[in-house]
C-alpha cells in the first residue's frame, strides 16, 4: 500500500503534538484502523489483512517514513498478530476480530504465575510495552511456580530445575500502566510499564510459544520470531532513516547548502539506499526458502540477522554523521529534523538491532 502526498501531510500536521503530548490522537489511530495496520499478520478469517514479510516489512518503512511513531506502533501492534497461531481459535476470534484490535506486552519474562483450579494467579510488572495507551489486550511472559513434593518419609521438598515459562493474555482491566516511558524519542509510542497484581488468567488464555493451535497454513507463522522481529524493526530504521535524510535536506537547502554538507547528504543516502536493496534481497530469498522447504536454515538466520543489523547501524549512521553539521536550527526539540533524529537514536536502541563488532 503507497501513501498519497495528502496522507503523509495528514500525519505529519500531528508529528509535534504526537511528540509533545507522548500520545496518537484518535484521528491518527483511525488511520491505523481503518487500513487495518494492525492486521497485517492476523489470518483473514479473524478480520486481518495477512500480508507476506517482504510486503509487511516495507510497510513498516513506509510508515516509518512518515512519522517514526506511526511506524513504531504500527510494526510492535502488527507483531502481536503472530499470536493467533497459538490461542485458542475462540480466544483468537475474541482478541483480533474486530477493527481496533491490537496488543501490547512484553516478552521477557519478569512476573510470576502459581497453578490454581481452571488457570493462573499472575503477579509482576513488565517494562517497554509500546501501544499500552490503546492496547485492547495485553500479553505478557512469567515464570510457573514450581510444584513442591513432599515424602512422608522425611518431608523433603523438591522442585523441578527447570523454569516452565508461559505466556498470558490479559484483559485491559487486568492490567496496572506505569506512565514512565519517558524516552527522548519514539515519545508517542506509550512504550509503559504494565503490571498485574494477583491476577487470575484461565487456562485457555494462556500459551506457549513452541506449540502452534491453528493457522497452520500461513507460513509466517513458521518464520522464526527472533529474525521476523529483527526485520521488523529494522525496517523502521531504514524508513525514519529517510525521513530524516528528507528534513536534513531541506533544512541544509534553506540554510544555503554548502557543498560539503550537500555532499554528505548524497553520500549518506546512497548509503541508505544500497543496504537497503541488499537487506530486501535477503528479506525476499528467505521468504522463498520458507514458502519452498517449509522454514530457513540456521545459516539463513544468521543472514537476516546479519542484514538487519547492518541496515540499522547503516541507518542510525546517517544520523550520527549528519546531525552535527546542520546547525542550531537542528537542534531545536520541535524541529522536524530533531525529531527524525531521536526516533532513530531510540528505535535503533533496541537490543535486537545493536551489534558490539
Amino acid at each position: 500500500m503507497a501513501y498519497t502526498q495528502q496522507e503523509i501531510e495528514f500525519i505529519r500536521q500531528h508529528s509535534l503534538d504526537m511528540d509533545k503530548n507522548r500520545r496518537f490522537p484518535k484521528a491518527v489511530l483511525d488511520f491505523i484502523y481503518d487500513r487495518r495496520l494492525f492486521h497485517l499478520f492476523v489470518p483473514n478469517q479473524l478480520d486481518g489483512r495477512m500480508t507476506e514479510l517482504p510486503e509487511a516489512a516495507r510497510q513498516f518503512q513506509a510508515c516509518s517514513r512518515i512519522d517514526g511513531n506511526l511506524g513504531w506502533a504500527v510494526t510492535i501492534g502488527a507483531g502481536g498478530g503472530f499470536f493467533a497461531a497459538l490461542l485458542e481459535h475462540d480466544v483468537s476470534q475474541q482478541i483480533f476480530a474486530r477493527r481496533e484490535a491490537v496488543i501490547a506486552g512484553s516478552g521477557m519474562p519478569t512476573g510470576t504465575a502459581k497453578r490454581v483450579e481452571g488457570g493462573y494467579i499472575v503477579s509482576g510488572s513488565w517494562k517497554y510495552c509500546s501501544g499500552s495507551s490503546y492496547a485492547t489486550t495485553f500479553t505478557a511472559n512469567a515464570v510457573i511456580e514450581a510444584a513442591e513434593t513432599s515424602t512422608e518419609s522425611d518431608c523433603t521438598v523438591s522442585a523441578s530445575v527447570e523454569k516452565e515459562i508461559r505466556a498470558f493474555a490479559f484483559h485491559p482491566e487486568q492490567i496496572r500502566i506505569h506512565p514512565d516511558w519517558n524516552a527522548f524519542g519514539l515519545r508517542a509510542t506509550a512504550s509503559h510499564t504494565i503490571a498485574a497484581d494477583e491476577v487470575f488468567v484461565p487456562e485457555h488464555r494462556t500459551f506457549m510459544f513452541d506449540k502452534t493451535m491453528g493457522f497452520e497454513n500461513e507460513p509466517i507463522y513458521r518464520y522464526p520470531f527472533l529474525p521476523f522481529a529483527q526485520v521488523s524493526f529494522a525496517a523502521v530504521a531504514i524508513g525514519i532513516a529517510e525521513h530524516f535524510l528528507e528534513a536534513a535536506e531541506a533544512l541544509a537547502v534553506e540554510r544555503g547548502g554548502g557543498t560539503y554538507v550537500m555532499d554528505k547528504l548524497k553520500k549518506h543516502s546512497d548509503f541508505l539506499r544500497d543496504f537497503t536493496t541488499t537487506f530486501y534481497k535477503s528479506v525476499e530469498a528467505s521468504w522463498r526458502e520458507l514458502l519452498l522447504q517449509g522454514g530457513i536454515s540456521a545459516s539463513t538466520e544468521a543472514e537476516i540477522t546479519a542484514a538487519s543489523i547492518g541496515a540499522a547501524k547503516t541507518a542510525l549512521t546517517c544520523g550520527q554523521a549528519l546531525f552535527p553539521l546542520l546547525g542550531l536550527a537542528a537542534a531545536m526539540e520541535d524541529s522536524e529534523v530533531n525529531r527524525c533524529w531521536r526516533d532513530l537514536q531510540t528505535a535503533c536502541s533496541h537490543s535486537l538491532l545493536r551489534s558490539y563488532s
